[in-house]
């Protein structure tokens, strides 16, 4: 009986650091006016510079940038586009895919992780019903559900790590779907980094035929999982007539 209060206030002890810890990083990324170095034009008239570092020390550059990629996924900072960017002006089309696409499904899947840890109990007894048909749908669904959600640019990524957060879903399913359904949006951003001076603003490099496209994509295979669902149902039926 003496154990459970115990475990209790350790749970809730960490939760309370995780939180403070939390606070504090968005605190010194606001202080510190960390935003603008995640901008277009600074982004621009820093290219050269970190090209020389990246030639200098590539390993190392590499290292850092995952870092602060994923830790400003995990926190939900803005910037991944311009992240993005810069990866792909960077490193190139190929290995700034392989980097941005690990480090980004990393810090989302911390995010969904943290989520979960500090808000799924309480955002389940309050918004349970409201969140049922989420669950139904990863019930049913399974990763198809989560790949539409990743494909289909009505979704902002961040909202999706935390709403995933306090859903059934496995960690290792969410962490694998992501990368998946996130790397067609990955290399067009990565692609697009690559002719950075000609980029005038974020929002021109998706275009509309390409964002349907990707929901379409999206779409297509829970589309086609529930006509082969349909076709099996009508084969059963017409068997037992």
């Amino acid at each position: 009986m003496v154990f459970a209060p115990m475990t209790l206030n350790r749970q809730v002890a960490r939760k309370a650091a995780i939180v403070v810890l939390i606070i504090v990083c968005l605190a010194a990324f606001k202080y510190l006016g960390l935003g603008q170095y995640l901008t277009l034009d600074y982004l621009k008239q820093s290219q050269e510079r970190f090209a020389g570092l990246y030639a200098a020390r590539p390993l190392a550059v590499i290292a850092v940038y995952m870092l602060i990629y994923i830790l400003a996924t995990a926190l939900s900072l803005p910037g991944a586009v311009i992240m993005t960017l810069a990866g792909g002006a960077l490193f190139g089309l190929l290995v700034g895919t392989v980097v941005i696409s690990f480090a980004s499904t990393i810090g989302a899947t911390l995010a969904c992780l943290v989520s979960r840890f500090l808000l799924r109990d309480w955002v389940q007894k309050k918004f349970g019903e409201r969140l049922a048909p989420i669950n139904r749908g990863i019930e049913q669904e399974g990763g198809f559900y989560l790949f539409t959600m990743r494909l289909v640019p009505a979704f902002p990524f961040f909202l999706i790590n935390l709403a995933m957060g306090v859903t059934r879903i496995p960690l290792l399913q969410y962490y694998w779907v992501s990368q998946i359904g996130m790397l067609p949006g990955t290399i067009v951003y990565v692609n697009a980094g690559k002719e950075l001076a000609k980029i005038d603003s974020v929002s021109g490099i998706l275009s509309p035929s390409l964002l349907a496209s990707f929901a379409l994509l999206g779409l297509f295979p829970i589309t086609v999982k529930k006509i082969m669902a349909a076709v099996g149902r009508r084969k059963v039926r017409s068997s037992t007539c």
